[in-house]
């Protein structure tokens, strides 16, 4: 379901009482756990949101978004896991339990008892055992390293040893199973070839179908856990925080950019250093904050933070010479996972070639009819000035005593004058002759995105418009209209600034407009779009408008 990318639809926060309903329907959709269990689950005073998006499908699909992790998702109205770790829905290592069509499973590899996917049981163990071991067994929704999984902080499944079942154990679990040996063999040997099969799906060679072969949304390396260190992942986030941040200061960060709110430091610079396939999450290091991560490096004398104005604080300087920075050394990707994340990821964003056109209307039909142009012909702007041109000399308009005038028969006269000036003008200079030519034309466009052909289309290409609103609480919210007209997808660019901001994000129809989205940010975010729409994205600054609307360094949003 979520091999391919998905559309955000909206993105908002829990309140108390939904959140209190989603606890209760979690208990009763999953009754093996317990109350401590659905409480560490659904926190209580955790950041908790609701996200509604679109599957590449069109399955309408909710998700519930504890930090920045998905826990949950619902489907049809019936919940599902997307936290691996989840007790409760483990396959026994002993095999495939008694299980009903419909039933929802967690598949994992044999030897380690976190699940890498979910899905729900497309026929019994009975119908398994009758056809073979044929044919699909598990619809599954959702898998290690799908782009749900992407979506949240990207950890690892655990490392999680069988469970030790004595013989009297083996017998209660298995039922009817252990009553008939033939059968127990299958089931044995139905884990094995599971087994197989998924690393034969890890090295793209499976040419045969097994149970396990559940749809054709489980990704070539979906159920391959990587290897991870014995460290923790409070000390690995530890890690890549101190990377990001030194990487920033060595690459991105310049001497003519401080001061730097700290804001902007990690959602425009360090975010952009975190290696592909990671996630920088300050929440799950030691720090917690940002604010106590910078103190640390402000303590080791690497950085001096200010607060420049209330409430905002500031990167003031930075020791370029500092030994942390001096000797940190910016990693080169493995060639083999670059491969590997290629093949996988969306195609990156180049912008479209941008040439402005025109169109001729009824009123100007006379004009370009000789050189075989008619109503509605679409030119560049250099074929407008050589017809003009070609005109004016093939009918000896240009004036004999003063080459830089022309003089207007009844055509130019109908084209390009206003009723008043018909008696008036006899004659123009070659520029306001061309300038009012272009005002008379119609307005078009081409847009050429890399590899595709030209589109050309009719009318005015408005800009990306940037603009501040104000809500609820004198609260202010940035809002981004016509990205669609730029090739940008709405929702991919609202999860990009949910992340790089740090604040919440809704897509939302643009109020008047047919089939066009908006982007709406929490807080004054512009220079965060600035940065990402000009540098990233490497939109010229012409098509994009209210960039002059971002906060001043020292002073408050």
């Amino acid at each position: 379901m979520f091999a391919k990318a998905f559309r955000v639809k909206s993105n908002t926060a829990i309140k108390g009482s939904d959140r209190r309903k989603l606890r209760a329907d979690v208990a009763t959709a999953f009754p093996t756990l317990g109350s401590n269990q659905v409480s560490e689950l659904i926190p209580g005073k955790e950041e908790l949101t609701i996200v509604k998006l679109y599957a590449h499908r069109g399955d309408a699909v909710t998700v519930y978004v504890s930090g920045s992790n998905p826990i949950l998702f619902e489907l049809e109205k019936n919940l599902y896991p997307t936290d691996l770790m989840l007790p409760g829905v483990v396959v026994p290592p002993a095999g495939l339990p008694q299980v009903q069509k419909g039933d929802l499973c967690a598949i994992a590899l044999v030897g380690n008892r976190a699940p890498v996917a979910i899905g729900v049981a497309a026929m019994s163990t009975a119908e398994m055992l009758t056809s073979g071991l044929k044919g699909r067994g598990f619809s599954v929704l959702h898998t290690y390293q799908d782009h749900l999984w992407r979506s949240g902080d990207k950890s690892s499944p655990p490392s999680i040893d069988p469970l030790a079942l004595d013989p009297t154990e083996l017998s209660e679990e298995m039922g009817s199973v252990q009553e008939a040996p033939a059968l127990q063999g299958d089931m044995r040997h139905l884990t094995l070839e599971g087994e197989e099969e998924v690393d034969r799906e890890a090295h793209s060679a499976c040419e045969e179908k097994s149970l396990l072969e559940a749809s054709e949304d489980t990704s070539a390396g979906a159920l391959n856990p990587d290897c991870t260190a014995s460290k923790t992942l409070q000390e690995q986030m530890d890690e890549l925080l101190q990377r990001c941040f030194l990487h920033a200061l060595k690459c991105r960060v310049k001497k003519a950019d401080l001061p730097l709110l700290t804001s902007t430091l990690l959602g425009s610079h360090m975010f952009s250093c975190c290696p592909e396939g990671q996630y920088l999450d300050i929440k799950k290091s030691s720090y917690k904050k940002l604010s106590k991560f910078l103190q640390q490096m402000q303590q080791e004398q690497v950085i001096q933070v200010k607060e420049l104005s209330k409430g905002v604080e500031s990167v003031v300087a930075v020791d370029w010479k500092h030994p942390r920075i001096t000797s940190f050394v910016i990693p080169e990707p493995s060639p083999t996972s670059q491969t590997v994340q290629e093949g996988s990821r969306e195609q990156p964003y180049h912008p479209p070639d941008i040439k402005s056109l025109y169109c001729v209307p009824a009123s100007m039909t006379l004009l370009f009819q000789e050189s075989g142009h008619k109503k509605g012909s679409i030119l560049e702007g250099n074929e407008v000035r050589t017809i003009v041109i070609n005109y004016a000399k093939n009918n000896d308009l240009v004036d004999a005593n003063n080459k830089n005038l022309v003089k207007l028969d009844p055509i130019l006269c109908d084209c390009l004058l206003e009723k008043n000036e018909q008696h008036t003008v006899v004659k123009l200079p070659w520029d306001s002759l061309l300038s009012r030519c272009f005002e008379k034309l119609q307005p078009a466009y081409q847009v050429t995105f890399p590899g595709q052909e030209p589109v050309v289309k009719k009318g005015k290409l408005y800009p990306i418009d940037i603009t501040l609103a104000q809500r609820a609480s004198n609260k202010k919210v940035t809002v981004v209209r016509n990205l669609e007209a730029y090739g940008l997808d709405p929702c991919s660019v609202a999860a990009i600034l949910q992340q790089r901001c740090q604040a919440s994000t809704t897509v939302t129809p643009v109020p008047g407009a047919r089939d066009s989205l908006q982007v709406q940010i929490q807080g004054n975010q512009i220079h965060h779009l600035s940065w990402l729409l000009l540098e990233e994205y490497h939109l010229p600054r012409k098509h994009i408008q209210g960039l002059e609307k971002a906060p001043k360094p020292g002073k408050k949003k």
